[in-house]
């Protein structure tokens, strides 16, 4: 796939460590305010714009956001590490027998997994690749084992129009930072809309068929993964030890979590209603289900101490982009872009120059809250000022973010240190999920 292969080296080329794009985005943020906006009050132009960046960076509502995005990520993480949801995984892989069944397979159950929780997903296609090819390494089964890792990823196309998707839950919470603007949006508005329903049963069905397609052209050759298990480690508990190993302590304490949370979405309200589903409350679910699947406190702990590594990015990006945000609030930025927007839309284009926009965005931006947080307040303000649906001008940001992950490795490093597989050979498969993923969501915001 030689055009796929120039996609590949062009982005190796041009870029660096997410990190450092979030700082080269942080300074050319700040020189583009210096020109195109004025000091408040007559003040000092650059000192100014270093005080709205510190303020943006500590702004509490969005560390808030960060905490819960991280607890997501590891939880899901957590949550796919547990024996049950390997168990289901290894009943998985005996089906899959050759590339085409196994791409396809793969990439139904990474996207449905994906659609309920990104972190779940994300860790949850990269085992399931893995355990793939231990089984067809031990039989000396061809392989491609690149376009299955790629089928592994394809949750990260998918997540944020799922109901873990940053921009969706975070407005369907009270008191979130653009609530002064838009109040709360239920996600019954977004997430479980006629249009997004219908594109996530599209993707659904589509993208595996494609997948298999492909696999049937790639067939590979065969390939060497040894078995990765678990070794039990025997040691001597005793003392308050025994209370970190109680299967008993931890299925009450688990299942009390898991109670309440269903006691809060289906019995405590006069009428069920879908604005339960906020990014606490899915951390909470995560929570109970994680800690009550491990068995014991030991084993939970275990698998935070191996997923929370994923969780650094968020943790160092999210308060640079944050700054930006505070950049372009305070400084007026926001306000020029939105009409910058307004100029060149209507009600029909500036959905799709919102998707368009958000994919681009997203290649330096890789963490769809830390994008949430810089273009949000821009894309409210200008769909408000056109009357453009709200709702339909964030699934449109969510379907841009989500869909240029296919070219943006960061979210794949978990899969690539689990499977063994290097960003270069996943990319020519991916961008053939990206193309097939631009016909698809464009088309529903076209329909809807």
């Amino acid at each position: 796939m030689p055009t796929a292969k120039k996609f590949e080296k062009v982005f190796k080329a041009l870029l660096p460590a997410p990190f450092t794009i979030a700082v080269l985005l942080t300074i050319f943020t700040f020189i583009l305010a210096l020109i195109i906006t004025e000091p408040k009050a007559g003040g000092n132009h650059f000192l100014q714009l270093l005080s709205f960046w510190e303020e943006g960076i500590w702004h509490s509502p969005l560390l808030v956001f960060a905490i819960q995005m991280m607890l997501m990520l590891v939880l899901g993480h957590t949550l796919a590490l547990s024996r049950p949801i390997n168990k289901i995984i290894t009943k998985g892989v005996k089906y899959c027998n050759n590339t085409a069944n196994a791409a396809a397979i793969i990439t139904f159950f990474t996207i449905l997994v994906s659609l309920f929780n990104w972190g779940l997903g994300l860790i949850f296609g990269a085992i399931f690749v893995r355990k793939v090819g231990e089984h067809v390494s031990a039989r000396n089964i061809k392989i491609n084992y690149p376009l299955i890792g790629a089928a592994g990823y394809s949750g990260l196309m998918v997540w944020h129009g799922g109901i873990s998707g940053s921009a969706p839950i975070k407005i369907a919470e009270k008191g979130h930072f653009l609530s002064d603007k838009i109040g709360v949006i239920s996600q019954s508005e977004t997430i479980f809309s006629n249009m997004n329903i219908s594109i996530s049963i599209v993707l659904l069905v589509a993208l595996p068929i494609l997948m298999y397609y492909i696999g049937k052209k790639n067939v590979g050759d065969s390939i060497t993964i040894s078995s990765e298990k678990e070794k039990e480690k025997e040691k001597e508990i005793s003392g308050a030890g025994k209370l970190d190993h109680s299967t008993t302590l931890a299925w009450v304490f688990g299942g009390a979590i898991i109670f309440y949370a269903f006691y809060k979405a289906i019995i405590l309200p006069d009428n069920i209603s879908l604005s339960i589903i906020s990014p606490n409350y899915i951390n909470l679910v995560l929570l109970g289900f994680a800690i009550v699947m491990h068995k014991n406190f030991s084993n939970f702990l275990a698998a935070i101490d191996n997923a929370i590594v994923g969780a650094s990015g968020i943790l160092v990006q999210f308060p640079l982009y944050f700054g930006i945000m505070g950049i372009m609030n305070h400084s007026g930025m926001v306000d020029i872009m939105s009409s910058f927007f307004v100029s060149i839309s209507n009600e029909t284009t500036f959905p799709i120059f919102t998707f368009i926009s958000a994919g681009i965005v997203n290649v330096f931006v890789p963490s769809g809250g830390g994008q949430w947080a810089v273009q949000g307040p821009i894309i409210i303000e200008a769909a408000t000022q056109l009357g453009v649906s709200i709702p339909k001008s964030i699934m449109a940001l969510a379907y841009g973010d989500q869909l240029t992950n296919m070219l943006q490795p960061f979210w794949a490093l978990p899969l690539l240190g689990i499977t063994g597989i290097k960003a270069k050979e996943i990319l020519p498969y991916t961008l053939i999920l990206l193309l097939a993923g631009i016909i698809i969501f464009i088309g529903g915001l076209l329909l809807f």
